[in-house]
């Protein structure tokens, strides 16, 4: 199920004090194609996940967070949770993998969460169980929830209004629900505006499986590029993505390593490598993209300062730690 322009309406306002309506600036440099980021990045938590969040747990009845709250996150959807938890006085036990960023879980701690790690495979399949026997609490489901998409579609709003010409929106795709939310805002805000699933070819998922025709499983190379990059696209994701008519873009580590860079340099932006892979896909010379404005979604900005350090000395953008 997607979420109705009217949920999403309505998470905009159940949000608004908690989540910050971020700016859309015009990128400098590029002569052939008009750039605008939408600097999630600058979101009390760093991330977008936040609007999610705050979405869902404010509208739940207070009896079902009895038990606290779970998820399972790499970094950031965590944080978003633990961040409202704390808010409503209630605690929050968010399920790690262990590749997952020392910046990332060092954060989820400071909003005083519980860390549970647990393997790569336990993660993934907590996210088709909604949970994890012996872990209580209310579920917070980083994608596949209908008012976590509404609170990411709140982000399609704001781009209509601030930018009503856009052409296409490029959108990191993790699991789906910040693409999906956004694209349902935009199919009533701004119908001409094409939305594209933003992915790095270490790990496409969903690029593989529209060429499929179906969701397909990938083999993940692990790279610098957390947040994104799973190994397979839930069945309901990607049928949902199919009906907004989600396009699909995938970037190089390489490029994306250029584009950390690019948004440091040029426009004093530090994103992490899933906010930065729509703008190297923006930034490739595709004459697929719709002319136009085009909108990049800096989902976020936790990176690892050895890893920022790294990329900008030009070192191996492979390395994870």
């Amino acid at each position: 199920m997607l979420p109705t322009l009217q949920q999403i309406k309505a998470a905009r306002k159940a949000i608004a004090g908690l989540a910050i309506r971020t700016p859309l600036v015009r990128l400098a440099g590029p002569a052939d194609r008009e750039i605008h980021l939408k600097l999630e990045n600058l979101q009390p938590i760093g991330s977008f996940k936040i609007r999610g969040a705050a979405a869902l747990l404010t509208s739940v009845d207070p009896a079902d967070l009895a038990d606290g709250v779970v998820t399972a996150s790499a970094g950031n959807m965590g944080q978003g949770a633990a961040w409202m938890a704390a808010r409503l006085g209630v605690g929050c036990t968010v399920l790690v993998p262990s590749t997952a960023p020392a910046a990332k879980v060092a954060a989820i701690e400071a909003h005083g969460a519980t860390v549970r790690r647990v393997t790569p495979e336990q993660w993934w399949q907590a996210f088709q169980d909604r949970g994890m026997d012996g872990v209580p609490g209310l579920f917070v489901h980083a994608f596949d929830d209908p008012m976590v998409m509404a609170g990411n579609g709140t982000i399609g709003l704001e781009v209509a209004e601030d930018l009503p010409d856009v052409a296409a929106v490029l959108v990191p795709w993790g699991g789906g629900g910040l693409t999906c939310g956004i694209a349902t805002a935009l199919r009533e805000a701004a119908p001409k505006a094409r939305v594209y699933a933003a992915e790095v070819a270490s790990a496409a998922p969903f690029a593989a499986s529209l060429a499929a025709g179906a969701p397909t499983s990938v083999a993940v190379t692990p790279s610098f590029v957390d947040g994104i990059g799973g190994p397979a696209v839930f069945p309901g994701m990607f049928a949902r993505a199919a009906e907004l008519g989600v396009g699909s873009r995938v970037a190089t580590i390489d490029q994306v390593a250029a584009a950390v860079r690019l948004l440091v340099e040029r426009a004093r932006v530090v994103a992490e490598g899933a906010g930065a892979t729509p703008v190297a896909c923006a930034l490739a010379d595709d004459p697929a993209l719709p002319a136009g404005p085009v909108v990049c979604v800096v989902s976020g900005g936790m990176i690892d300062l050895p890893k920022l350090v790294d990329l900008l000395s030009g070192a191996s953008v492979l390395r994870t730690a």
